[in-house]
């Protein structure tokens, strides 16, 4: 098994574990932050169970019917988790302003309820560091969103942890309803940002600092008198780069060949897990008048 499986399937057991522990507690004590937490953590669970299938699949290779292999489908997966996340937030809002306006609020605080908030925000800690380290060394978007949640868990924890200490100790009966709002405006921020990098790279935004680096790569060869259409994208970890670049024409097509080599590699060194297209044409007055060119130096 891969690493970025077996970090997946650590989450999957994780998510599991806490979920369940979360929902009996909550259903014991009907704390509305321990639940909001345990719903959270069950759509963890199956935003966790996503990005294991989807890490299994992303890392086949391409074939006849995917050319561009099957990165992408880390990149739904993190959009589903996005989803998933929103509708967690809409019944936690739901549920904490009813309690706040209708004053309908029965929570029994015991020592499990501090049992399961601080167990659960050590594994989070565990859980989350374990996949950034994994989503940094393979450039895996699905595994950055599990990571994401985990190190999400921590805070919106923490804050019910703070609600319950309120509750208990200052008599505020509010405080368990507004620690989930708070789980809420933590979850939203989490959403949005995870989501936006998701729809970015399915909708083939160019990924920043790699045209930068292509550029700068391009400087020092100076067999390479222009370029132009420099593209760019992502499709999970894999990024695809196509450019033109203009060559004196008096130069031989093996020593054309061996500087597009040159160029693909050292492209590839500074830009781990990507695929090159270089097409080399002729440089003559007609592609200076026809094309939008940049110059190489």
């Amino acid at each position: 098994m891969s690493e970025k499986k077996k970090v997946a399937l650590g989450s999957v057991v994780a998510a599991v574990f806490i979920t369940i522990f979360k929902l009996i507690i909550g259903l014991m004590t009907m704390s509305l932050g321990i639940i909001s937490e345990a719903l959270h953590s069950a759509l963890d669970m199956v935003a966790a169970i996503i990005t294991y299938f989807s890490v299994r699949v992303s890392d086949r290779p391409a074939d006849s019917e995917h050319n561009y292999g099957h990165g992408k489908v880390e990149n739904l997966s993190a959009l589903v988790e996005t989803i998933l996340l929103l509708v967690t937030c809409v019944w936690i809002i739901y549920e904490a302003i009813n309690r706040l306006t209708s004053g309908n609020v029965h929570i029994e605080v015991t020592y499990w309820s501090y049992i399961v908030v601080v167990t659960s925000i050590i594994i989070d800690f565990t859980r989350s560091r374990a996949l950034y380290r994994v989503a940094k060394k393979h450039n895996s978007q699905a595994l950055e969103a599990d990571a994401l949640h985990f190190s999400t868990d921590i805070w919106s924890s923490s804050v019910v942890l703070i609600g319950l200490i309120a509750y208990q100790f200052l008599g505020w009966k509010n405080a368990d309803s507004i620690a989930a709002l708070f789980v809420a405006v933590i979850v939203l921020y989490v959403s949005y940002q995870l989501g936006k990098k998701a729809i970015d790279v399915l909708l083939d935004k160019s990924p920043a600092n790699t045209k930068e680096i292509v550029r700068n790569v391009l400087k020092e060869f100076p067999e390479a008198l222009r370029y132009h259409h420099l593209k760019a994208r992502t499709a999970g970890a894999d990024t695809f780069i196509k450019f033109n670049v203009h060559f004196n024409p008096d130069l031989s097509l093996r020593e054309v060949h061996e500087v597009c080599d040159k160029m693909e590699f050292k492209i590839k060194s500074k830009i781990p897990r990507s695929e090159v297209y270089i097409h080399a044409e002729p440089e003559d007055i007609s592609h200076i008048d026809t094309e939008a060119d940049e110059d190489i130096t």
